[in-house]
């Protein structure tokens, strides 16, 4: 499981250092693709699998089925962590994202994500805000 926030900086490379104990979850090799709310999502190989086999069983004849499996696919690579623990964030990533240099690298269970610092911190003060709402919602759920 993915827990925990890590600051870290791209180098000149436009490479991220992966924090040890996400690392030893990835795997040598994992995918990163486009995430939600401009973050860039993370995923073990395993993980990536599941998550393939849910959207294939999506209808593919309606169209918010259609664009999320365009975005989400198109935006995903595999990616590799070398000897000295980093790994390249491909460029496209990089910019859907807003980073240049700052990152926040969060767990989330299943999956980790990168942040660029800015959005991070605004992301993360509007939903302090609603909190508690959102708690209640998800109990709501039956979670």
């Amino acid at each position: 499981m993915f827990l925990g926030e890590y600051q870290h900086s791209l180098d000149n490379k436009g490479r991220i250092t992966v924090p040890a104990k996400f690392r030893e979850q990835l795997g040598d090799r994992f995918v990163v693709t486009k995430g939600l709310e401009n973050c860039i999502f993370l995923y073990p190989l395993q993980e990536w699998q599941v998550i393939e086999e849910k959207l294939k069983t999506l209808p593919f004849t309606r169209a918010d089925v259609r664009s999320f499996a365009r975005f989400f696919f198109s935006g995903a690579s595999e990616m590799e962590i070398d000897k000295q623990g980093r790994a390249v964030l491909p460029g496209s990533l990089r910019e859907y994202a807003s980073i240049d240099k700052d990152i926040i690298i969060i767990g989330v269970g299943t999956r980790a994500e990168i942040w660029a610092v800015e959005k991070w911190e605004k992301y993360i003060e509007s939903a302090e805000a609603s909190y508690e709402d959102i708690a209640a919602s998800l109990v709501d759920l039956g979670i």
